[in-house]
């Protein structure tokens, strides 16, 4: 039994014996173009480019404006116990935030859901970006290993931040007009599928290229499955994962039997504030079988 969208068994022996009692522990990557004041009113002041691992049969809901805040635009975890989170998500407002794992051993599973740290980010009036993550890495200890980036885009000014809590205490703000790849370690961690993805993703954002195009593009870099191993630097990171599954990790895209990448995401911003939000999705669990939609809007002032 392997229905997507949250309509599976989550008691299912296979997800049970995959999920529970196995590694991977989720992953994703993250390749993002941060220009807040691009030279060419063509151009844009995000360009993101995500793919969200997981196992296929985790319950999921796609990317929608929520049903209880129609300002936020996200995908949502309905797995049992963590409903609600997500992974990477943006509202009207201007604020996004998005998420990675860190590879690390077997996650203890009684620490806090990571998910309700973009979640919570997406919802919260009071705390600007930095903030947010200062008062994040003063609870760094209640969860699993990951990295989290939050941002706002703004009329008078575009942030981003990041924080990981396997790296620094202190989170730090970006500079502007820089390229930035995420795995799962720590930012601009220099490991071989990070380092091909983001070149394969400058080379795409560097074109002037139609929207659509840029989409397109983009999610052709998002599902490039070559393999980059060996990797010296990602195998010391995965102790205790099997060769087999750390040579699965290697690709940008994922494929094995039960796990890998089932969601593409780009987001756009441009210089007047329009974004599109566009979420490629695997349905049913069938690597065969997938779902594009796209939302589009302004951002508020």
């Amino acid at each position: 039994m392997c229905i997507y969208n949250g309509n599976q068994d989550s008691n299912h022996p296979v997800y049970n014996r995959l999920y529970h009692r196995a590694s991977p522990t989720p992953m994703c990557i993250i390749f993002f173009k941060f220009d807040p004041r691009p030279a060419s009113k063509n151009a844009y002041r995000l360009i993101l480019a995500a793919n969200r691992d997981e196992f296929y049969n985790r319950p999921t809901k796609a990317a929608d404006f929520w049903a209880s805040n129609s300002e936020i635009l996200s995908g949502l975890d309905l797995e049992e116990g963590k409903e609600g989170g997500s992974w990477l998500g943006i509202n009207k407002k201007g604020k996004l935030a998005a998420l990675t794992n860190y590879l690390e051993g077997r996650p203890n599973p009684d620490l806090q859901g990571r998910g309700f740290l973009v979640s919570n980010f997406l919802t919260d009036q009071s705390q600007d970006s930095l903030s947010y993550l200062k008062k994040v890495s003063f609870e760094g200890h209640l969860y699993n290993g990951f990295n989290l980036l939050t941002a706002e885009f703004k009329a008078k000014e575009d942030t981003v931040c990041y924080y990981g809590n396997r790296g620094s205490t202190e989170p730090v703000r970006l500079n502007p007009a820089g390229i930035y790849g995420l795995s799962n370690s720590l930012l601009d961690t220099p490991w071989r599928k990070m380092q091909h993805g983001k070149r394969l993703f400058t080379s795409v954002v560097n074109q002037t290229l139609p929207r659509d195009s840029l989409v397109q593009d983009l999610l052709s870099v998002l599902n490039n499955q070559e393999l980059n191993t060996p990797d010296p630097a990602q195998e010391s990171q995965g102790k205790g994962y099997s060769h087999h599954m750390l040579r699965a990790l290697s690709s940008v895209c994922v494929r094995s039997e039960y796990y890998g990448t089932r969601t593409n995401t780009i987001i756009l911003i441009d210089t007047a504030g329009n974004v599109t939000f566009t979420e490629r999705t695997m349905l049913d669990c069938d690597i065969s079988r997938w779902s594009t939609s796209s939302f589009q809007f302004k951002l508020q002032d």
